[in-house]
């Protein structure tokens, strides 16, 4: 089961850290895929990050400000996210990729999302 958390309420320009953790799964052997799902908009692919740790952008808004590891200390995969802009508001998911070990795009295994809403 994937779990995601991290969000919150942030200032257009600010930073957030999203973490994906898993119980029952070894991350380290999965592709895991970052979603998120803003109000009223269709969901979509954000950031991937493969079984050898190659990184897949998907989301061209975010080029440049958000990026994905993992934290092998604490066996997640995090998304970084920098400059916020209010665009970013949605409630954001991790996903072990259904190619498992590659990234695709599409998730199968899905965790519940974290809200991050970016206002003044």
């Amino acid at each position: 089961q994937l779990q995601a958390s991290g969000g919150g309420l942030v200032q257009p320009g600010g930073s957030l850290r999203l973490s994906c953790a898993a119980s029952g799964l070894t991350l380290d052997f999965y592709a895991i895929d970052w979603f998120r799902q803003a109000p009223g908009k269709e969901r979509e692919a954000v950031l991937c990050i493969d079984k050898s740790d190659r990184r897949t952008l998907y989301a061209d808004s975010v080029k440049g400000r958000f990026s994905i590891s993992r934290d092998n200390s604490r066996r997640t995969v995090d998304l970084q996210m920098n400059s916020l802009k209010p665009e970013d508001t949605a409630i954001y998911y991790c996903a072990v990729d259904r190619d498992v070990g590659y990234c695709s795009g599409y998730g199968k295994y899905w965790g519940q999302g974290t809200l991050v809403t970016v206002s003044s």
